[in-house]
């Protein structure tokens, strides 16, 4: 073989390789990218959502009764704004990334996580706490985030896969309550319906990269402060099993109630998709009303009065069951709006019903198994609850606690809704498969 053949054989093999290592570098670039962006979104959106809440319990502190007007009347603009600009930014958001990743590249994934999408998500979930909705920002984060990371991978003409999305759904996560290693439990236990060789490196690349992100804006804290009660052997037996069971019980009972007024195959979702616009008004209206009868405890995500039982103050126990009853309504409404802190708040209220059993020192570890409980009960990820936990109270000592909880937790939530919500909740947004057309004889 002459010079000239050889040089051309070694271009010819080399191309592939150098096209490899581009586009690997290329796919690392739009990760990057993605991730300090969700990161910044993630930071933005808890800025603004605070601002929400403290304009909101401003006004309310001047005109106490004004929510039984204001509440049923955004919630009733807010639904019209979301069927009429971004049907697919109602609800949680995460039943919608969970949809997105069975079919990355359909049509359907277009308009769950297109721009417009993120933009409707967030501006109606900030507009919802300005009216008083019992809704979180965790879940609008996790659409939000797979959309940035959808959109940024587009823009570098990355192939858009499932790993992707799950990495943007856990940054998400991350990014919103400042725990990484939440963002990694809960793309293993919810979002990875199909994983994918390198999925595992993804996530944990967007996740560490937008958490880094948005400490380095908001600055490291802990979530709902740290909490440094412990329990002694022979109370974590009783207790952890105990608030584990109840809190499953009330969690499925969220659940069920959820998919049989709005889930797909709900008894009652044919009935209120239909006048959508009086749900609204109605939900509003019961939300505003509870939150005027408790002294306003109900109102937005739920976290100060969380943060205020850890810490040890008193709140009445009507907190629980009224949390309970307006973040169900919140949500049967239709409007834009997250699940996860306005759970663990029901969590805390229905710790704060147990504490009475167990001597006043522990109250304040016997809320935090409430919050395992009730919020495995809803969500059915007992991993992803232990890790939020110990990483939103900076805690360890309450590590083996929690976990029996957890477990118990969503072994009782399954009693009273076999189901996983966010996993039912997605075939909303799933098309159904289309009948093969019989052959002409």
């Amino acid at each position: 073989m002459n010079p000239l053949s050889q040089i051309a054989r070694r271009f010819r093999s080399s191309v592939p390789r150098d096209m490899v290592e581009f586009h690997e570098w290329r796919r690392r670039l739009a990760m990057l990218t993605a991730a300090l962006l969700i990161g910044l979104l993630a930071t933005l959106f808890a800025w603004a959502a605070d601002f929400a809440q403290r304009n909101f319990a401003a006004a309310v502190a001047r005109e106490p009764y004004l929510p039984l007007v204001l509440t049923p009347l955004m919630f009733v603009a807010i639904a019209a704004l979301t069927r009429s600009l971004a049907p697919a930014s109602r609800g949680s958001g995460i039943p919608q990334v969970i949809a997105a990743s069975r079919d990355p590249d359909g049509e359907t994934t277009a308009g769950l996580l297109s721009a417009r999408t993120a933009f409707v998500k967030l501006a109606l979930s900030i507009a919802a706490l300005f009216g008083g909705a019992s809704v979180g920002r965790e879940g609008p984060t996790v659409q939000v985030a797979a959309a940035a990371m959808t959109q940024v991978h587009r823009l570098f003409r990355v192939p858009v896969t499932p790993g992707v999305l799950i990495a943007g759904g856990a940054a998400g996560v991350a990014g919103a309550f400042n725990t990484p290693l939440a963002g990694i439990a809960f793309a293993i236990e919810e979002l990875a319906v199909a994983y994918e060789q390198r999925v595992a490196l993804l996530v944990m690349g967007a996740v560490m990269i937008s958490g880094l992100t948005s400490e380095g804006i908001a600055g490291s804290y802990v979530y709902f402060g740290h909490m440094g009660a412990t329990l002694p052997l022979g109370v974590i037996l009783i207790a952890a099993p105990l608030a584990g069971f109840v809190g499953g019980i009330c969690g499925g009972l969220f659940s069920r109630a959820f998919l049989l007024l709005r889930g797909p195959d709900g008894r009652w979702s044919g009935v209120l998709g239909k006048r959508p616009l009086i749900t609204a008004l109605i939900c509003g209206f019961i939300v505003g009303a509870i939150g005027v009868a408790v002294g306003g405890t109900t109102w937005g995500t739920g976290y100060v009065p969380t943060r205020h039982l850890l810490e040890g103050a008193r709140i009445g126990y009507s907190f629980g069951p009224a949390k309970f009853i307006a973040v169900l309504a919140t949500s049967v409404s239709g409007m834009p709006g997250g699940i996860f802190s306005p759970s663990l708040a029901v969590g805390a209220g229905i710790g704060n019903l147990l504490t009475p059993l167990f001597p006043n020192e522990q109250g304040a570890a016997i809320i935090l198994l409430g919050m395992g409980g009730y919020f495995v009960g809803v969500v059915r990820a007992p991993l992803t609850a232990v890790i939020i936990l110990s990483e939103t109270t900076g805690t360890t000592s309450a590590i083996l606690p929690l976990f029996v909880a957890c477990l118990v937790g969503d072994w009782a939530g399954s009693l009273v809704c076999r189901e996983r919500l966010y996993h039912a909740l997605a075939r909303d947004f799933t098309p159904a498969p289309q009948a093969e057309e019989n052959p002409v004889a």
